[in-house]
């Protein structure tokens, strides 16, 4: 465990000044950023009271300096921040997250926005949206949440991520969104022909790809991450369940690798679906393949 020098008070500025060292030195992206919110997480403060408190140079008890210097050991051994704070923010919601389940990510806010917005666009008095891999539910929430006259249905068949997704609803309690364990090709046949949107985060990195990033490769389950020699296993079975639950007219939306979009649209349109698109975020990449049934 790095050691703060004790030549001058624990103070919020101190503290800060060290842990964004720590975290600079192990190579953790956005240092700054993390060193503001783990300290917040400890103290109870947010990103801006914290800055407020360094600049009014505010003491800190031995206490919460012990569990702050802890704090900042394990990320800087890049566990995720998620993971030591237990929660991530996604889009209008925060989510209970941890060891079991794929933390989500900032691009995925974008790709349930087009879900989100295509939701909005059907002119069902109740559209039903379904996700199919919810993880920590983050996507069927936000779809709940934001669209609240849509039924929303979330299918999930990991027995670790489900318990987290079951948290998050308890959690966030939309009434217009259930959850379901079962597996992916079975999901859902009451729905057969009726659903007006799906969407979808499957596991598509290859088996023989190793992520570059260590929060992923070491923290992320691997039910989440892989998804078959190509990548393309999970989104081939997620084209044919969503074929089957669609109404005509119907959407898919699904997030994948940004070199994977010309392969996803060759493969929907050999499905038979129509439209087929790619979306580039803000970073523009290719990261999500929309369609119509």
């Amino acid at each position: 465990m790095s050691v703060i020098q004790i030549d001058r008070p624990i103070t919020v500025r101190v503290l800060l000044e060290h842990a964004v060292g720590v975290l600079r030195r192990a190579g953790v992206p956005d240092p700054d950023v993390d060193a503001l919110l783990l300290l917040g997480h400890v103290l109870g403060a947010t990103r801006g009271q914290v800055q407020a408190l360094t600049y009014t140079d505010s003491p800190v008890t031995v206490d919460d300096a012990v569990m702050i210097t802890e704090a900042v050991e394990r990320r800087a051994a890049r566990e995720p921040l998620q993971h030591i704070t237990g929660s991530a923010g996604f889009r209008t919601i925060e989510l209970a997250v941890g060891p079991g389940v794929f933390v989500p990510r900032p691009e995925t806010e974008f790709v349930a926005g087009l879900a989100i917005d295509s939701l909005r666009s059907m002119a069902d008095e109740s559209p039903i949206g379904v996700d199919l891999g919810t993880g920590s539910g983050a996507i069927a929430l936000s779809m709940a949440v934001e669209v609240p006259h849509a039924q929303v249905v979330a299918v999930e068949n990991s027995t670790a991520a489900f318990v987290w997704a079951k948290q998050n609803f308890h959690a966030v309690d939309a009434p217009n969104a259930r959850l379901v364990f079962i597996d992916l090709a079975d999901a859902l046949h009451e729905l057969d022909g009726l659903v007006s949107v799906v969407i979808s985060n499957p596991p598509y990195i290859p088996t023989d790809a190793i992520p570059r990033d260590p929060e992923v490769r070491l923290y992320d389950p691997e039910h989440a991450l892989y998804g078959g020699a190509d990548g393309l296993d999970v989104v081939r079975q997620v084209s044919l369940t969503a074929l089957r639950l669609l109404r005509p007219g119907g959407a898919l939306v699904m997030e994948h690798g940004e070199l994977q979009a010309a392969a996803i649209r060759s493969l929907l349109q050999a499905d038979g679906w129509n439209a087929t698109a790619s979306h580039r975020d803000l970073t523009g990449r290719d990261r999500a393949t929309t369609a119509l049934r």
